[in-house]
């Protein structure tokens, strides 16, 4: 339903008022203005507004966010991977809800967070995967964040991951890696390898690589052969030649597409301080003042790490930037031990003025007696406690008809096949109430999130 809405904005110094169109969610009772113009207002801001239906009409203002571009609205395009995971589903309601989606006209969304971009076809970390996570309509992109041999900051997932997402080995710079290529030796079981580190080289060095999907054949005895093994659920259609970004490249992109900002603040795989100076505190500082250079608002950029004393560091330091830091729970293994010792620190975890955290899929959730999943022990402490919960990652496992894998791993037996993932979302996303979710393919979290209101 299109709404046509009058809104009053009380924080200008007159009584000012705007119009434009609104989008009706009858089923949660949510209005999102995508784009709202002030009226006498020549400075050509906008806005995006977010109201919910409190009762007898009635509506209340959620959130009002400056947007950042002045570019017009994307043209959200999802694929038809969510409409094949839904026609995989079993008979349901939600099943029936989300076939009537199917026409809809979708836009970003929040709830949509890109995990390196679009990792899923796409080389991650690269423009052309940001850009693919932005059209499916992903509403926060992700660009985790490490640093060069001249301590400039690039976007990669690990310090130490050149040498299966780029084309390093097969450059003259492969001469700079800390472990040269090593082939795979049949007679004595040895696999192929090899590790070459941003710190290896300098920024300007890394520019001259391409990206490619973050992959390596461990049977390999040439470089060649080592550059592929990407797994039969990928491809390498997209991976020709990647463009690898800065920090500061990625965010000047992420402002043209409107899009929010997502940065890890990486693990060093160094020793830090670096160099004997450069230190974690500097380096976490580093990572904002780039924001701050670009003038994006730290409402705009969710702040990572899995390292707490960077999150405190965020809370005590840049308390703007720090009201949206997520901790993420470093947890690997179901391990009864583990979990009961991340649930034991989330009150410890509010005390330091963390009000995000970031769990991965598998700890929200446990099997009930009859099998069936539910919300875990984890997830209720959670939110009992106000933390806003927002998990990773979907789309990154594989065909799930063996269980799904690390990502489901409390729950491999309630898991048979691809559509499993459209259930497991929506009880994340109702029985939860999580904030966001990470996605290899953000397409699919956007088309449930339109679906849903959210």
């Amino acid at each position: 339903m299109r709404l046509l809405t009058v809104l009053a904005f009380s924080l200008l110094s007159s009584s000012t008022f705007a119009q434009d169109e609104a989008i009706y969610y009858p089923e949660t009772g949510a209005v999102h203005i995508p784009k709202l113009q002030v009226l006498g207002d020549t400075s050509g801001k906008s806005y995006s507004i977010d109201l919910k239906n409190t009762k007898d009409s009635n509506f209340s203002v959620t959130s009002v966010v400056p947007n950042m571009s002045t570019a017009p609205s994307r043209n959200v395009q999802v694929g038809p991977r969510p409409y094949f995971l839904i026609e995989g589903m079993q008979a349901s309601p939600l099943k029936t809800q989300l076939e009537q989606c199917g026409n809809l006209a979708f836009r970003k969304t929040d709830f949509s967070v890109g995990h390196r971009g679009a990792a899923l076809q796409f080389p991650e970390h690269t423009k052309e995967s940001y850009m693919a996570a932005a059209r499916m309509g992903a509403g926060l992109v992700e660009c985790d964040v490490t640093f060069t041999k001249d301590k400039q900051l690039v976007c990669r997932h690990s310090q130490c991951d050149l040498h299966t997402t780029t084309n390093i080995l097969a450059t003259p710079l492969a001469a700079k890696c800390s472990t040269p290529f090593s082939p795979a030796d049949s007679k004595t079981g040895k696999a192929a390898s090899a590790k070459c580190c941003t710190s290896d080289i300098t920024y300007s060095e890394f520019k001259t690589l391409c990206g490619k999907m973050d992959a390596s054949n461990p049977q390999a005895t040439t470089v060649e052969q080592y550059l592929g093994g990407t797994p039969n659920w990928r491809t390498d259609l997209y991976s020709s030649c990647g463009t690898l970004m800065s920090h500061a490249e990625s965010i000047q992109l992420f402002k043209r597409l409107d899009v929010k900002m997502i940065p890890e603040l990486k693990a060093a795989s160094v020793t830090m301080p670096y160099e004997g100076t450069y230190t974690q505190e500097q380096y976490a500082q580093q990572m904002i003042d780039e924001y701050k250079a670009a003038g994006v608002p730290a409402s705009q950029v969710f702040p990572q790490s899995f390292n707490l004393a960077d999150i405190v560091y965020w809370i005590k330091n840049e308390p703007s930037f720090g009201l949206q830091a997520l901790f993420l729970d470093e947890i690997d293994t179901f391990d009864a031990a583990k979990i009961a010792a991340s649930t034991a620190q989330l009150p410890d975890l509010v005390a330091k003025g963390v009000k995000y955290i970031g769990p991965p899929t598998w700890l929200l959730v446990s099997l009930d007696s009859s099998r069936r999943i539910v919300p875990s022990d984890y997830a209720i402490k959670a939110k009992a406690l106000g933390l806003n919960i927002m998990t990773w990652t979907l789309e990154r496992s594989g065909f799930l008809k063996t269980g799904g894998g690390w990502y489901y791993q409390s729950v491999n037996s309630a898991i048979h096949n691809d559509s499993d993932a459209i259930e497991f979302l929506n009880l994340l996303a109702k029985d939860i109430g999580i904030k966001g979710i990470f996605s290899d393919w953000p397409g699919t979290v956007t088309y449930y999130a339109n679906c849903m209101g959210l």
